[in-house]
C-alpha cells in the first residue's frame, strides 16, 4: 500500500475516492450504469421476480452443480443459447465468473492464448487461472493477430465484441477468419452487445452469421439485462465436462429462483425492445457526431459506450468535477481498469434518455471544453499522429501509383 498507493491518493485524489465525487441529485443525468435498454423497474420483470417470491418455497441455496435438468435455471440457460445461436449455455453468478470459469477449462499450459489488448479484466485473469501462455495483440488488429499465432501455434483466440472501456466495435468476421484459417478456437465476450445489437437483440456474433464459427461466447447479465448473473455458451457435450472442472461453478451458489424468474421475463422484454435499440443508435449517433465538433478525441470507439479519456488521473479528476458540478454523472475508470495513465470519464447512454437530458450534456461539453481543453489529451495527440502517418502511407501509394 505504502508503494502503490498511498502518493497516488494523497497527491493525485487529493485525499477521495477517485471513484465517487458529487451524490447525484434528482436533476442529474445519470450516465454512469449500463442499462443500456433501460428495462429496470419495467412492470412484466418485477411481476416475474414478485411470482416466484411468493409461490417459490421449496428453495435450497446450493452451488449450480445440483440444479437439475428441466429447472426453471436449465430452461432459462437453454433459452440464452437458442437466442444466441448456440448449443447449450451455462448461467455463474456474473460475467466476471463465466469468463474465469469457462477460460479456466478450455485452456491449460500447453494452450497458448490470444487475447486483444484491451480485453476485459476478467478474461486476462481467466487466462492466468489456466496457467497458459498468453500473447496478448494489438486491439482490433487481425493482421497482428496471425502473426502472432504463425509464431507462437494455434490455440484460443479471446476477443470483445464492443470494447467495454472505449465502445470500440471489434471486426468480427476478420477475427473469426484469422481464428479458423491458422486453426484456433475464438472466445467473444458480448456483455456489452447482448440486447443492443443483433436481431432482437442476440448479439453481433448473431448480426455478422458467425453464431456457428464462433466456439464460446459470454455475456455479463447485469449490463442490458440489468441483472446479476452471467453465462457462457458450450457445446452439450462439453456440460458436463465444466461442470466438474470449473471452479466458479463448483463452488459458487447458484442464482436464486425470483432471480432466474427475472432474468427470463428480461430476456423477453429485451426481444421485443426493437424500438429501443433504434432509440439507442440515434443517440449514440448525435452525441458522438456532437462531442466530436467540439473537439472531444472519441474517435476509438463508435458504439454508446464513450470515453472521454483525459490521461493521468488528476486530468480525470477535474473533467469530473466539471461534469459532476454541473449535473453530468459519468463513470470514472482508472488502473487497474485502464493502463496508468488513460484514465477516463465513461459516458454510457441509455435508451430512456430525454431529449432534453441529452441536449444538456451537449451545452455542458461545449462550456468545459476551454476549461478542460480536450484536443491537448495524450490520446488527441496519439490520433492526429497516426491520422498524419496514414495520410502520409496514402500519399506514398499515390505517389506510387503516379
Amino acid at each position: 500500500m505504502t508503494r502503490d498507493f498511498q502518493a497516488r491518493w494523497r497527491d493525485e485524489w487529493g485525499g477521495k475516492p477517485l471513484t465517487k465525487g458529487l451524490i447525484p441529485g434528482p436533476q442529474a443525468v445519470r450516465l454512469d450504469g449500463n442499462d443500456y435498454l433501460s428495462v429496470t423497474g419495467h412492470p412484466r420483470i418485477v411481476q416475474a421476480q414478485i411470482d416466484s417470491l411468493r409461490c417459490n418455497q421449496d428453495i435450497v441455496v446450493q452451488s449450480s452443480v445440483f440444479q437439475l435438468t428441466g429447472s426453471p435455471t436449465h430452461q432459462f440457460e437453454q433459452a440464452l443459447a437458442d437466442w444466441v445461436g448456440a448449443d447449450g449455455a451455462l448461467l455463474c453468478q456474473s460475467g466476471y465468473a463465466a469468463n474465469l470459469g469457462l477460460l479456466q477449462v478450455i485452456a491449460d499450459p500447453e494452450t497458448p492464448v490470444y487475447i486483444d489488448s484491451l480485453a476485459h479484466m476478467s478474461l486476462w485473469e481467466g487466462v492466468r487461472a489456466a496457467r497458459a501462455p498468453m500473447h496478448a495483440f494489438r486491439h482490433n488488429d487481425p493482421g497482428h493477430l496471425a502473426r502472432m499465432i504463425q509464431r507462437h501455434g494455434p490455440g484460443l483466440v479471446v476477443v470483445d465484441s464492443v470494447y467495454s472501456t472505449t465502445g470500440a466495435l471489434c471486426p468480427l468476421p476478420e477475427m473469426v477468419d484469422v481464428a479458423h484459417t491458422l486453426d484456433c478456437m475464438i472466445l467473444v465476450d458480448e456483455s456489452h452487445s447482448l440486447g443492443t445489437h443483433g436481431p432482437d437483440g442476440s448479439g453481433l456474433c448473431a448480426h455478422w452469421g458467425l453464431s456457428d464459427q464462433v466456439h464460446f461466447i459470454t455475456a455479463s447479465l447485469a449490463k442490458a439485462f440489468a441483472g446479476r448473473a452471467g453465462f457462457f455458451t458450450v457445446p452439450h457435450e462439453f456440460r458436463s465436462f465444466i461442470m466438474s472442472e470449473s471452479f466458479p461453478t463448483i463452488f459458487s451458489s447458484s442464482l436464486l429462483p425470483h432471480e432466474v424468474a427475472g432474468l427470463a421475463a428480461t430476456l423477453e422484454v429485451l426481444r421485443a425492445s426493437e424500438a429501443a435499440r433504434l432509440q439507442l443508435r440515434r443517440y449514440t449517433r448525435r452525441v458522438r457526431e456532437r462531442l466530436s465538433a467540439l473537439g472531444y478525441p472519441i474517435a476509438h470507439g463508435s458504439e454508446q459506450i464513450v470515453a472521454l479519456e483525459a490521461g493521468p488521473e488528476i486530468q480525470t479528476l477535474a473533467l469530473r468535477d466539471a461534469l459532476e458540478s454541473r449535473g453530468i454523472f459519468g463513470a470514472v475508470f482508472a488502473a487497474p481498469a485502464t493502463a496508468r495513465n488513460r484514465s477516463m470519464v465513461r459516458l454510457t447512454l441509455n435508451a430512456a434518455l430525454t431529449d432534453a437530458e441529452l441536449s444538456h450534456l451537449e451545452d455542458v461539453a461545449a462550456e468545459i471544453a476551454p476549461q478542460v481543453q480536450p484536443w491537448t489529451w495524450p490520446i488527441a495527440r496519439r490520433q492526429r499522429a497516426h491520422a498524419g502517418s496514414v495520410s502520409s502511407s496514402v500519399a506514398d501509394s499515390a505517389r506510387c501509383l503516379a
